[in-house]
């Protein structure tokens, strides 16, 4: 079979979580179908400015097909836009909420007609996250042989009205979480939602050296580490202010670690050190030097780096605000969740014992191998396509 995978961007790079997932996902069913990734020239999401050459590039066993993005995004009219759209959401019109969408972006007329043009030419389409143009524009010219990875969580945007329709389209679902499918099912209760709960298998590095990352770094305290993209969205700036209240309540050392690219000023802080993005062995060797993995994102569908930590035997504290990152705590009993800085600095506290932290750790590495192989998530997507064939025939 040959399968496209669509994503708003796509590469090494991008370390966003639909798009990873999307390019993981791809490399690993190549092993089973003749698998492409179809996608824009951006980089950078806030501008979508073209970055990668436009073409058609290999890459880990599956094929990677660019196509220029019309044209940057105008922060300051799609800010301007989510805020009136936001007060009057629930009287807002289709066409406002498509205005906004095409705002949102990324736009490329030339990856539409491609999609359009060649529909005949792939056995199916899997988009990835709902929430971009790539998808809410393109999903529908092939919804006979559209499936859907929502990347789904409660966030002001899921609420508007055109999501009513375009739900019911695509033929089936990949589901990140168990809260995932159960919050669009809350969200869209006449959809049936029906799907595979699938995730992403993790697999460290041959080689990874928590010494090796102290040394390189020159960080010789126990550490809080944060993956991920430095967005205010994400949690950051709340973490910041809750990290520094830690260090004023506290007089051991320790260091909060920042891995990814920043779109946010980050304080200056003898204690807070900002990595930006690095290479995929220096993230692992960070992880296995951590003694604690930190997300503060208040809305995920599915936190890849909370598996990373567990396969690495890393205990996670999460925002209890985002009920995703909890259930996963939960089910795995991997972590802790706070809400403040108090709560917070209460975590820490029980944290700080070693032993606290070595079962937690455990427990969640127990948790990632039964219930995060490849093998099991290859079959779930084999059964997507086949599941609808059978139907069909």
């Amino acid at each position: 079979m040959r399968v496209a995978f669509v994503v708003q961007r796509c590469g090494i790079e991008v370390n966003g979580g639909a798009e990873y997932l999307c390019r993981r996902i791809a490399q690993q069913m190549a092993k089973h179908w003749d698998t492409e990734v179809l996608t824009t020239c951006a980089l950078d999401y806030m501008t979508w400015k073209n970055h990668y050459p436009s073409g058609v590039v290999e890459e880990g066993g599956t094929r990677i097909r660019r196509f220029p993005v019309d044209q940057p995004r105008n922060v300051a009219l799609f800010n301007r836009r989510s805020q009136q759209l936001q007060a009057h959401l629930m009287s807002s019109t289709v066409t406002e909420q498509e205005l906004w969408m095409k705002s949102q972006g990324p736009r490329s007329r030339g990856l539409s007609d491609y999609i359009q043009a060649n529909q005949q030419a792939y056995d199916a389409f899997i988009f990835f996250g709902y929430l971009y143009a790539t998808t809410y524009f393109n999903l529908p010219q092939v919804k006979e042989k559209a499936y859907l990875v929502p990347c789904a969580h409660d966030e002001w945007a899921i609420y508007m009205s055109m999501w009513n329709v375009f739900f019911q389209q695509p033929r089936g679902f990949v589901f990140n979480t168990v809260e995932e499918r159960e919050f669009l099912r809350s969200r869209f209760p006449h959809i049936s939602f029906e799907g595979a709960i699938a995730g992403v298998g993790v697999e460290p590095p041959d080689n990874y050296s928590a010494e090796r990352f102290r040394q390189q770094f020159r960080v010789d305290e126990p550490f809080l580490l944060y993956i991920g993209r430095v967005d205010a969205s994400k949690g950051c700036g709340e973490l910041f202010q809750n990290f520094i209240a830690l260090r004023e309540n506290e007089t051991r050392p320790r260091k909060l670690v920042l891995i990814g690219r920043s779109v946010i000023d980050i304080p200056e802080h003898p204690d807070i050190v900002s990595l930006g993005f690095v290479e995929e062995r220096t993230k692992w060797d960070a992880l296995a030097a951590c003694d604690i993995l930190v997300m503060p994102s208040p809305y995920e569908s599915l936190s890849m780096v909370l598996l990373e930590a567990w396969l690495m035997r890393k205990p996670v504290l999460v925002n209890s605000k985002c009920k995703v990152l909890v259930g996963q705590c939960r089910r795995a009993q991997g972590g802790l969740w706070y809400e403040n800085a108090h709560e917070l600095i209460t975590a820490i506290k029980e944290l700080d014992s070693p032993n606290v932290l070595r079962k937690l750790g455990i427990q969640g590495y127990n948790f990632l191998t039964h219930g995060y192989s490849w093998q099991k998530i290859e079959q779930d997507y084999l059964n997507l396509i086949t599941a609808q064939s059978r139907s069909n025939s």
